[in-house]
């Protein structure tokens, strides 16, 4: 039995079995080298053996922070020579070359950070370049164009020949001017807009027809998303609008098969609040086509002569991009009956309306451009507007009769929150004489009562007291006169 006080052997590495295991298969050279005054041979063979064991003496560092052994040179030179019994010391020439290692791993080492350094400070100076080079190409963009000479507008008067246009320049002068070999001169016709160079007068592009921008404010008109079950009450209407708008923009090939023109314009009539706006709005929800929404009183304009030249650019416009839906609300603010007296401003009425009446129908053929006109003043309309081959069919937009009623409130009370059961049979007789516009407020009273009574619901109380002052106000607006004292004490 092995007393406990008995002295531990130190525990044994992987480098010391390996220098045994090499020293005994060398043991019968070694013996013969010493004897041969070999010793320095022996030690210069044996140094590349002491650096592979120190590369294990690195690698094998947990095992020695676990056995607390501190990894110094001299504990290293006394394990090998107590595990190997060999008592020869290393010589210069070997302590040099582990000095130089080890130097040369520091070295290494500190490379090794500086290299990390050098290439974060590349990374940054690279993201730096980049950002470099694009305010670059923006500068040099900016610079071109404060440079760059600017270019005249002109317009072709007719081409001489193949090569040569006589061109009337925004200035005034005409010139006979050449022409790019990029630009198509086929393009190039009598009225086309035109860009000259500012030395050699050469037409560098075409440009497209200029558009007033009120026509171009017009185009650009939201109609909503508006579906033809969103108008109730007006199912023979619509399907007269649509046999006479939608029909020839969308399948003018059956028009031809019959052997008949379609027609150009519809004229909308009927009491205000009926849904004329609606109608045409609806329209142009529901077809693939340019609209143009025209308001009759804003074509009108102070100076002579502007107001007509409206009306060519708006018809211009419509012909450049068909199909294309001109509608054109409260058309009596132009369209009314002309007459011998009148002012200088009804003059300039008479000369627009002239001048919509030889865009309907002059030598030039609409093509896929419909009107729509819409007033709820017919009786003061002329004559010359109302006829056929302008205004072919003239659509009357009544005030809706009870089973138009029901239909028009129901579409109104759809979006409302209801509570209960609701009559519309009991509101809607007794909201005999409303049109579309007073069934829909018959829809927001009742919110509004709902409202007022803190509830997040309408109930049926609601509707028959927002139809009994709806009722109320008619009323009143039916029999409202004045008289000439009218505001007098």
């Amino acid at each position: 039995m092995v007393s406990s006080n008995a002295k531990k052997s130190p525990p044994e590495f992987p480098y010391q079995k390996r220098l045994k295991k090499t020293l005994a298969e060398m043991n019968p050279i070694a013996e013969y080298l010493i004897d041969a005054g070999g010793l320095t041979y022996l030690t210069k063979c044996l140094i590349p053996d002491l650096f592979d064991l120190q590369d294990d003496l690195e690698t094998s560092s947990s095992d020695v922070a676990n056995a607390r052994v501190p990894l110094n040179d001299k504990r290293i030179d006394r394990s090998i020579h107590s595990s190997t019994g060999l008592a020869f010391p290393m010589t210069s020439e070997g302590e040099d070359a582990v000095v130089r290692r080890r130097g040369a791993v520091t070295e290494y080492r500190k490379k090794m950070l500086q290299h990390k350094e050098l290439d974060s400070r590349v990374r940054g100076v690279r993201e730096s370049l980049r950002s470099t080079k694009k305010d670059y190409a923006k500068t040099e963009d900016d610079l071109k164009s404060l440079q760059s000479v600017g270019q005249i507008i002109g317009e072709v008067l007719r081409p001489l020949d193949n090569e040569r246009l006589i061109v009337k320049a925004s200035s005034g002068p005409r010139y006979v001017v050449g022409c790019r070999s990029k630009v198509d001169k086929e393009k190039l016709t009598a009225g086309t807009r035109v860009v000259l160079d500012m030395t050699t007068l050469t037409i560098m592009r075409a440009l497209p027809r200029e558009v007033d921008p009120v026509v171009y404010n017009m185009l650009h008109e939201d109609p909503g998303n508006i579906s033809y079950s969103a108008v109730g009450g007006l199912s023979d209407q619509i399907r007269e609008l649509r046999e006479s708008i939608e029909l020839p923009l969308m399948n003018p090939e059956l028009f031809i098969r019959v052997g008949i023109k379609p027609p150009k314009g519809v004229l909308l009539y009927g009491p205000p609040g009926t849904g004329k706006t609606l109608l045409a709005r609806a329209i142009a929800s529901n077809i693939d086509a340019n609209f143009l929404k025209v308001v009759s009183s804003a074509i009108i304009d102070k100076y002579i002569g502007e107001s007509a030249r409206l009306i060519r650019e708006m018809f211009n416009y419509a012909r450049d991009h068909q199909p294309c839906i001109i509608f054109m609300d409260e058309i009596d603010a132009i369209g009314g009956r002309r007459f011998s007296e009148g002012t200088s401003a009804d003059r300039e009425i008479q000369r627009t309306l002239m001048e919509l009446l030889n865009q309907l129908d002059g030598f030039d053929q609409l093509g896929k451009v419909k009107m729509i006109m819409a007033t709820n003043r017919p009786d003061v309309l002329d004559p010359a507007l109302l006829r056929p081959g302008r205004l072919d069919r003239k659509i009357e937009i009544p005030l809706p009769n009870e089973q138009s009623r029901m239909e028009i409130l129901k579409i109104h009370a759809a979006g409302i929150a209801k509570h209960g059961e609701i009559d519309y049979e009991a509101v809607v007789k007794l909201a005999e004489g409303f049109n579309g516009a007073d069934l829909r407020n018959v829809c927001t009273e009742a919110g509004m009562s709902a409202i007022r009574a803190e509830r997040d619901y309408v109930i049926h109380e609601d509707f028959m007291k927002a139809v009994r002052k709806l009722n109320e106000a008619k009323k009143l607006e039916s029999s409202a006169h004045y008289n000439a004292d009218f505001g007098k004490d």
